[in-house]
């Protein structure tokens, strides 16, 4: 071929290639721009965060894990990621209300002597005074902020009665300008062990196995919003397990399907009740 052929070939095939990867930046660009704004204010600007106050998102969600043991088949962040995943959802649904990032550090017994969850490696242990300062001082930040409900979602049962506690006490000292309020959401965790379990004990599990921490129900959950938080390998011998390995209850059984049972209960129970709160007289 003559070179003049070769390079005028050579010039279009650059042309046609620069236009293929324009095409697939615009592409990127407008499905970028459709996509709705994330609920989490970790992921916004501090702008994106004033804007949705003033337009109407004037309900955050304080997600509130731990980092505990979870038995030799679940990562010790699985209450993270939960509560994490399930606030993205309640916040979705509800409409107009923002996440705050997840509280990972919550008390799980005594440091020294162990204690508790504290037994096993890996687990973080704060004291109550310093968790219900940490839930306080977060809430006077959103109030600060403009923010009119702030609500507590625990994913733990051991620290239930702290954020009542700091509810109660924020919501008697903000009550002649009840501008904002605190919420502790007790029913989305009292879902999990009532409603839930029902639920499995009509599925032909039973008591034992259901379990009280990294059992059926606990396991099927974390299967359901994330299968990496469970080892399917070490799940198998878990039937041979017990409280010495951190586990209470029988979890080799467990199933995303059945945690989809508990996903749902907790979202639907956790939306109906935070809109019966917000609508209540102030």
């Amino acid at each position: 071929m003559h070179p003049y052929l070769k390079c005028r070939q050579a010039f279009f095939r650059e042309r046609l290639a620069a236009a293929i990867l324009m095409t697939a930046c615009c592409i990127v660009q407008a499905a970028q721009a459709a996509s709705p704004h994330s609920n989490q204010i970790e992921e916004m600007t501090w702008t994106e965060v004033r804007d949705r106050v003033a337009a109407g998102s004037t309900t955050i969600l304080i997600p509130i894990g731990g980092t505990e043991q979870n038995g030799p088949h679940m990562v010790l962040g699985k209450h993270n990621v939960r509560v994490r995943i399930l606030a993205n959802e309640i916040a979705q649904r509800l409409g107009n209300t923002l996440v705050a990032p997840v509280i990972a550090y919550v008390p799980e017994g005594s440091i020294h002597p162990p204690a508790a969850h504290m037994r096993f490696t890996g687990t973080i242990s704060i004291s109550e005074a310093t968790f219900e300062a940490l839930l306080e001082s977060s809430a006077r930040s959103f109030k600060q902020h403009g923010f009119r409900d702030v609500v507590f979602l625990g994913d733990h049962g051991s620290y239930q009665k702290n954020e009542e506690h700091v509810a109660l006490s924020l919501n008697r000292e903000w009550s002649k300008d009840p501008a904002c309020r605190v919420h502790a959401l007790l029913e989305y965790y009292k879902v999990t062990q009532t409603d839930y379990v029902a639920a499995l004990r009509s599925h032909g599990f039973s008591d034992f196995e259901i379990g009280l921490h990294a059992g059926l129900a606990d396991t099927s959950l974390a299967l359901a919003v994330d299968k990496s938080l469970v080892r399917m390998d070490a799940l198998e011998s878990t039937a041979k397990m017990s409280k010495r390995d951190g586990i209470f209850g029988d979890p080799h059984r467990a199933s995303a399907e059945l945690g989809q049972i508990g996903v749902q209960k907790i979202i639907q129970t956790s939306v109906a009740a935070i809109q019966a709160q917000i609508k209540a007289p102030r």
